[in-house]
């Protein structure tokens, strides 16, 4: 197994060690526990509009795959909207916590950057192999990470239910919650 397909079959649990050392050098403010909040939300906002149009196999730990090219919804703004959603609800959660600042922050963004560099071109060498000319196209239009502000083009996909869309995201939101919970316990008993 690659460095690549680690990273893809272990990206849920690889935030884990930071989410704990935040919460053991957590030292959390007003300002920092609501900014954070808000940016923390504002990811898991994304990954729900991104799961909506993706489905639940964006859920997969095992190789990567797809059956479709979703180009839809937030698709159409960005390649990984949910890696987007991803950073920014890791990302808020350090706010919250604000330990050790910058320094946990500037390894966060190596580790991120690290991580998802990896998993991102694993994902398009397959979606290469698999769809070819129409992946071409979307990546010739359709940046990475940073999303370009009208839909490239208005996809055919329907998005799901927003109650299915939360069901495959239960996993994300609970931890979300819990975290949010034991960041707002330090900060009010430590």
């Amino acid at each position: 197994m690659s460095v690549r397909q680690i990273f893809f079959k272990y990206r849920s649990f690889t935030p884990i060690p930071l989410i704990i050392a935040a919460l053991v050098l957590a030292d959390t403010s007003l300002w920092s526990f609501i900014i954070g909040f808000c940016v923390a939300l504002l990811g898991e906002s994304i990954r729900i509009w991104s799961v909506r149009y993706a489905g639940s196999a964006t859920r997969t730990t095992g190789e990567v795959g797809a059956d479709v090219l979703v180009t839809s919804g937030p698709y159409g703004h960005l390649r990984n909207p949910l890696y987007l959603g991803n950073f920014l609800l890791s990302f808020g959660i350090l706010i919250m916590a604000w330990p050790w600042m910058p320094w946990l922050m500037i390894i966060f963004l190596i580790l991120f950057f690290v991580q998802y560099h990896a998993i991102i071109s694993l994902e398009e060498e397959f979606l290469q192999k698999k769809f070819a000319g129409d992946y071409q196209a979307y990546m010739k239009n359709v940046p990475s990470m940073l999303p370009r502000l009208s839909p490239w083009k208005k996809g055919d996909r329907i998005p799901t239910s927003l109650k299915k869309a939360l069901r495959t995201e239960r996993n994300s939101l609970q931890s979300f919650t819990l975290v949010t919970i034991l960041v707002l316990l330090r900060w009010l008993l430590g």
